[in-house]
C-alpha cells in the first residue's frame, strides 16, 4: 500500500478551496437565500400578508378551494332552495357533477324534482365555481331489517309487533 503523504493532498485542497471562486455549497446558497428577508419589521422581504392573502395562498396550495366551494354549497343550502323547502331538504353528497339532495318526505322529492330546473339555475348563481349538471331528489331511507354480513332471502318479519 503506497503511503498517501497527507499534507500534499490538504495542500491541495486549499489550493482548490482558494482557486474556486463563485463556487457555492448547497447550505451556504440556502443561508444566503434566507439573509434576504430581513429580520426587522419593516426590513425588505417583511410586507404585510393580509390573511385572506394568506389563507387563499394555503387553499390554492392544497387544492382545498374545491372541496371549500362543496362545503359552502352544504352550508348555503337554504339560499338556493329557499328556507321552506331548505327545512325539508339537504344536500347529501356531490358526486362529480351530480348533487344528491334527501328530502324528507317523497311528496318533497316529487315537488323538489319538478322544481329541478330552477334549482340548478340557482346554484349556477349562487355558487359559479361549482359545477352542478343533474340533481337527483330521494326521499327519507326505509329501515332495513337486514342486519349483519349473512342475510337469507324471503319476505322478512311479518307478525313481530303483534
Amino acid at each position: 500500500m503506497p503511503n498517501i503523504f497527507f499534507e500534499v493532498a490538504d495542500g491541495f485542497f486549499q489550493s482548490f478551496l482558494a482557486n474556486s471562486h463563485g463556487m457555492k455549497s448547497k447550505d451556504q446558497k440556502l443561508r444566503e437565500k434566507n439573509q434576504t428577508r430581513g429580520t426587522q419589521p419593516f426590513d425588505p422581504g417583511r410586507d404585510l400578508v393580509t390573511a385572506s392573502q394568506s389563507l387563499e395562498h394555503l387553499f390554492g396550495e392544497f387544492n382545498w378551494t374545491a372541496d371549500l366551494e362543496k362545503a359552502s354549497l352544504f352550508a348555503d343550502w337554504d339560499l338556493v332552495v329557499g328556507p321552506e323547502s331548505a327545512n325539508a331538504s339537504f344536500p347529501e353528497e356531490l358526486k362529480g357533477t351530480q348533487l344528491i339532495v334527501r328530502c324528507k318526505s317523497t311528496a318533497w322529492a316529487t315537488q323538489m324534482r319538478l322544481l329541478e330546473t330552477q334549482v340548478l339555475k340557482k346554484l349556477a348563481d349562487v355558487h359559479p365555481k361549482l359545477v352542478v349538471d343533474e340533481v337527483m331528489f330521494i326521499g327519507p331511507n326505509a329501515p332495513s331489517w337486514k342486519k349483519g354480513p349473512r342475510s337469507v332471502p324471503g319476505r322478512g318479519p311479518r307478525d313481530t309487533y303483534g
